[in-house]
């Protein structure tokens, strides 16, 4: 009895350096490409066009993947970053509608469509 609490105090108080959605061992560099958000290509990018059109494209990819069955069931977490991208290239986008860069969000939208596309192949 006293071995099984101090087991489960130790597993409780490990530290734990992961997210859900990026513990499958084969794909553990991924979790870890979006810890510069300035490397991202959407803030770079000038044109407000070409950025609005990159943001929009990769929003409609997002949707489309998190509204498709063989995602909403993989084992793969696509569907979860497909959710994320959604969201922060929505944001993203609202912004620019709005004649404002958020350069957070921007990076963020490109960094989670990276994640999406990568769970994906």
């Amino acid at each position: 009895m006293i071995r099984s609490i101090l087991a489960g105090a130790i597993v409780a108080l490990m530290p734990f350096s992961g997210f859900a959605a990026d513990l499958i061992v084969d794909y553990a560099p991924v979790a870890r490409q979006c810890t510069e958000l300035s490397q991202s290509s959407l803030t770079v990018e000038e044109n407000v066009a070409t950025l609005t059109k990159e943001v929009v494209s990769r929003m409609d990819e997002a949707i489309a993947v998190a509204d498709d069955p063989r995602w909403i069931f993989s084992t793969r977490p696509a569907f979860v970053w497909a959710s994320e991208t959604k969201v922060a290239c929505g944001k993203a986008y609202g912004y620019l509608r709005a004649n404002w860069r958020d350069e957070d969000y921007l990076a963020k939208c490109d960094c989670f469509h990276a994640k999406m596309r990568r769970f994906m192949n």
